[in-house]
């Protein structure tokens, strides 16, 4: 299982790589092969304002449902609308293609709470 160095990981399972003054946003490769094939991702839209925690979204499976945590405070500045045609990429790229959102920080650089690769594969055995 991949979990890139360079990227912060929350316990809800969602990665941020953080770029300048703002991050784009993911959930883990253990994430998607726990949820199984995606079918569907519900986006926030653009301006939206989230905290650390918030829900932000959904991603739908095959098997279920789940929600979607914001893993640091920002603003959506896009969302990856790929995904509407091809949901699958979260699935077979979950660090490249299968991005999310990208979120203007509201804290430049701020990591919080969040894991960094070490600590994730701690988390999850």
């Amino acid at each position: 299982m991949s979990i890139p160095d360079g990227l912060w990981y929350s316990k809800d399972h969602e990665w941020a790589r953080l770029e300048d003054d703002h991050a784009v946003i993911g959930i883990t490769e253990f994430a998607q092969g726990e949820l199984g094939d995606i079918i569907f991702v519900e986006f926030p839209k653009v301006g939206q304002k989230f905290s650390g925690g918030d829900t932000f979204g959904t991603v739908e499976a095959v098997k279920t449902v789940a929600d979607l945590f914001m893993p640091l405070d920002g603003e959506i500045i896009e969302v990856n609308n790929a995904l509407d045609e091809e949901p699958d990429r979260v699935n077979s790229d979950p660090y490249g293609a299968g991005w999310l959102v990208k979120v203007k920080l509201s804290v430049p650089g701020g990591t919080g709470d969040l894991l960094d690769a070490a600590g994730y594969k701690e988390l999850i055995g």
